[in-house]
């Protein structure tokens, strides 16, 4: 059985669907769910789903990063994980941090990468014009958003869409692709699982 971290920084809408979906005879359990924000309304959530968490306030580190992850990296050991999930984790982490977890450390963005790396990725595709928008889960790598693509979710782009509109529809994507690639990975299998909107 898998051992399970995830990271959020908001509601924790997506951590909330990744520990929902590990139960039975799913390969991994949820073992702690952290945030660099104390009054993160997903901690409420995890604990009432029985999940054990923490808060480490990158605020008090005043642009320390190093000693923010250092504070952070502590309890993510004592709960001795072996993939840890960012869900909504709104800190850009250090190479050093990164590597500690190479190969193991899974995120969700809200494009179909490599496109729109970033913030900003709604109203990006619809200013360009795209026909479709979408999440991927990939692999954390020192490079922002561009590690090995795991899974992607496709959402098409409605005429009068409004980046608010459009975020709606990925995230309902975004619920059912990060569980369903977290099981496959926990299972040892990193083939890419592609989703359309239903």
């Amino acid at each position: 059985m898998k051992r399970v971290a995830l990271l959020i920084s908001g509601g924790g809408s997506n951590m909330v669907k990744l520990v929902q979906s590990m139960t039975g005879d799913h390969p991994a359990r949820a073992v702690v769910v952290g945030s660099n924000d104390p009054e993160a309304g997903g901690l409420a959530r995890a604990a009432e789903l029985g999940v054990p968490t923490f808060a480490i306030d990158h605020r008090i580190y005043k642009g320390d990063r190093a000693a923010f992850e250092a504070a952070l990296l502590q309890p993510l050991l004592d709960a001795r994980p072996d993939i840890l999930c960012l869900a909504g984790f709104m800190r850009i982490l250090t190479p050093d941090f990164v590597q500690r977890f190479q190969g193991r450390m899974l995120n969700i963005h809200p494009s179909l990468l490599p496109k729109y790396p970033g913030l900003h990725t709604h109203r990006r595709a619809i200013e360009a014009g795209d026909a479709e928008a979408g999440a991927s889960v990939h692999l954390v790598t020192p490079e922002l958003d561009a590690g090995p693509i795991l899974g992607q979710a496709r959402v098409p782009v409605l005429p009068g869409d409004t980046a608010d509109s459009l975020a709606a529809r990925v995230l309902q994507q975004e619920h059912r692709l990060y569980p369903a690639v977290l099981r496959r990975f926990a299972s040892g299998d990193q083939t890419m699982l592609s989703l359309t909107a239903a």
